[in-house]
């Protein structure tokens, strides 16, 4: 645990990808949609004007998920530390960072609610049906999705580093295929109302189980991967 932990403080050192961009692009698409907003007229007394630029620090955090394993990796390596123990001490920061980060964007969603969306009833950090319950529930749905978009940097990170970028473009194609696959199963049997009506009647929480789930696996799947990883 003491080398995990040690990992995980080596790989803070990474400020940029852990803590500066992902906030910096936040905070500059919250200041551009402050502007747009203050400028355009509101779309009705009491209606509430959603954003959608929120999902910019998960796209990040992909990112930094993927540089976090394929960049200081050999150097880890080269250092003595085995494969198993830097991926469960980089799972184990980003596992943290989900977590705080996900504090972090409840505790701006109820500055929001209490600020009437910033004066503007601006739906910055609300999104609906996924983050506009209770704290908690926000607070652990954030949390779910930040460490899945990390998990799966961090599997295109290992990905990449064993098999370089026709790896990583076949990897990406494989995820396109099962999807594609998966739709036209869906439609060859005729299914979609029962997939609408599953997701319809799905509960936040019970997206947040199933998203905890996937979460799981691509751990799960990076793990795997990493341990018959040669640099």
């Amino acid at each position: 645990m003491s080398t995990w932990i040690s990992i995980a403080g080596y790989q803070l050192t990474n400020r940029l990808g852990f803590v500066i961009l992902p906030w910096a692009i936040l905070a500059l698409d919250f200041v551009i949609n402050l502007v747009i907003f203050t400028d355009s007229p509101a779309a009705g007394h009491g209606q509430p004007r959603y954003a959608g630029a929120l999902a910019s620090i998960y796209v990040i955090l992909i990112i930094t998920g993927a540089v976090s394993i394929s960049v200081p990796l050999p150097f880890a390596l080269a250092l003595g530390v085995s494969r198993r123990s830097f991926y469960a001490g980089t799972a184990l920061l980003a596992l943290a960072v989900a977590a705080v980060y996900g504090l972090a964007l409840t505790v701006l969603q109820l500055i929001e609610r209490g600020t009437g969306g910033w004066g503007l009833n601006l739906h910055f950090f609300r999104v609906p049906y996924l983050l506009s319950g209770p704290w908690y529930l926000s607070w652990l749905t954030s949390f779910v999705g930040l460490a899945l978009m990390l998990a799966w940097g961090m599997w295109f990170g290992i990905v990449y580093r064993r098999w370089n970028l026709a790896g990583l473009l076949t990897f990406i194609a494989i995820q396109v295929l099962a999807l594609t696959a998966v739709l036209l199963i869906i439609g060859g049997a005729h299914d979609w109302h029962g997939v609408a009506h599953f997701f319809t009647t799905l509960t936040v929480g019970g997206l947040t189980g199933l998203l905890a789930a996937l979460t799981v696996a691509l751990l799960a799947g990076a793990y795997t991967t990493v341990r018959r990883l040669t640099v």
